[in-house]
């Protein structure tokens, strides 16, 4: 009986570690690079629950999304903020730190995922929020 709950427990935990990350994303209806972001998390192996806001700005608010971190969508996983068009990777890294509130990419920086236009690629980070208030730079992505 032992070995069979063993082997269960084993096999739940398998089972749950192959499931994909799944997160929120609020985003308003005519943003195409909110798609476009959504499809990169998708592409990434990420399980996507989209929801089309009005008011994005009392989204945000209510995540606690500091205004200067802004950007147009706003996902939300293991109950962290994911602001702008963060990287799938960097959001796996975001859900080690206990640490953080969330991680964001402000504005809308050309080349970030859901942004590749024309090529063009500025240079942008990824900031995240500590639980103490504090900005750190998490992810630093040069320009071309």
């Amino acid at each position: 009986m032992r070995r069979l709950v063993l082997l269960t427990t084993l096999l739940t935990g398998l089972a749950q570690a192959a499931e994909p990350p799944s997160i929120d994303v609020h985003r308003d209806a005519n943003c195409g690079c909110c798609k476009a972001w959504i499809s990169h998390l998708q592409a990434n192996g990420f399980q996507v629950n989209d929801h089309v806001e009005t008011d994005m700005s009392a989204v945000k608010t209510r995540l606690g999304v500091p205004h200067s971190l802004g950007s147009c969508h706003t996902g939300v996983i293991d109950g962290k903020f994911v602001e702008g068009h963060v990287p799938a990777a960097d959001i796996l890294k975001l859900r080690q730190r206990p640490d953080l509130l969330g991680a964001a990419v402000p504005g809308m920086p050309m080349g970030s995922p859901g942004m590749e236009m024309n090529g063009r690629q500025d240079a942008y980070q990824v900031i995240g929020l500590g639980r103490n208030g504090q900005q750190q730079v998490l992810a630093d992505y040069p320009g071309k």
